[in-house]
């Protein structure tokens, strides 16, 4: 058996993108080609890599899993064989940030500029994840990093916390509850409340409230959190959350008001996540630590 660097490449590729279109299209190579490179690699182990669904891409198999880690690994330390031998110690490569949707776009460009600025060898792609989608992608090495919230993710997981944050109640301007300096749960449990369907998120609201016995109506779930706050906005109901855009002000431009809650609940952690069975590159380590220094030097959701 004897793979080569490019077929190792090829590999990565098709799990990082789900899709030998994909892969061709991002590293700018025939399909043609990756796909010869896939077919010889699973010919010589004698296992399949990839699981290939028409119309959805391919999956990895457990066996391709442990794969795509080793040729992670190998490419790595190539990258660093490199570095040694060209006496440049730049750190170098490719890192995926997968980011959860709700904070991408409080974060990812600020946290991407600051490393850049640092390591700017490093070659940073960023992707938009559901707590569902974030957890898998990193298990099957198409996102090397994760930033989220600490909900939904397997046990073995790392976990390096960035920041926490206490819930806030969203109202919309001119509800009997906005003009109290703060409000209880019991409060909010006797309006409709508003959720985001993503499943960890919907399910940790409704604990909030049901560890203090408490049962919302919670019947009205939509597809982002922008849209939540607009719905709140234009009078449909009040919402529960720990992310707050600077400006309280939905999309549409109504005015929110946003409210301390007066129960005793738990933080919420904004954290830095990573398949602890699987190498961390030097990359990877870097950018936590410029993620550390950057999180530590500002106000987070403070308006």
């Amino acid at each position: 058996m004897g793979l080569t660097l490019t077929q190792l490449r090829y590999l990565i590729a098709v799990a990082r993108h789900g899709s030998v279109t994909g892969a061709a299209r991002a590293i700018n190579i025939s399909q043609p080609s990756i796909s010869v490179a896939i077919d010889a690699i699973e010919r010589d182990f004698g296992q399949k890599l990839f699981v290939r669904q028409r119309g959805s891409g391919v999956s990895l198999t457990s066996f391709g899993r442990v794969a795509v880690a080793k040729a992670k690994q190998v490419l790595a330390e190539t990258d660093e064989l490199m570095s040694l031998g060209s006496g440049n110690s730049a750190i170098g490569g490719e890192l995926v940030l997968g980011c959860f949707e709700d904070l991408a776009p409080y974060f990812a460009p600020g946290l991407i500029r600051a490393f850049s600025e640092r390591h700017p060898a490093v070659a940073v792609v960023v992707r938009d994840e559901t707590f569902e989608t974030l957890g898998r992608r990193l298990a099957d090495a198409a996102v090397d990093l994760g930033l989220s919230y600490d909900l939904g993710l397997p046990s073995h997981f790392a976990r390096i916390l960035l920041h926490e944050l206490r819930p806030h109640a969203l109202l919309p301007a001119g509800h009997a509850l906005a003009g109290r300096p703060e409000v209880s749960l019991a409060d909010l449990a006797g309006y409709p409340l508003i959720t985001t369907d993503q499943p960890h998120s919907w399910q940790h609201m409704l604990d909030l409230f049901r560890g203090r016995g408490l049962s919302p109506v919670a019947d009205m779930r939509t597809s982002s959190f922008e849209l939540q706050r607009s719905m709140v906005a234009n009078g449909f109901g009040v919402a529960v959350s720990y992310t707050r855009p600077h400006g309280d002000y939905s999309y549409d431009g109504l005015r929110l008001v946003c409210k301390p809650l007066s129960d005793p609940l738990p933080m919420q952690r904004i954290i830095l996540t990573h398949d602890t069975h699987q190498r961390v590159s030097n990359a990877v380590l870097a950018f936590i630590a410029v993620a550390k220094v950057w999180f530590s030097t500002r106000d987070i959701f403070v308006s």
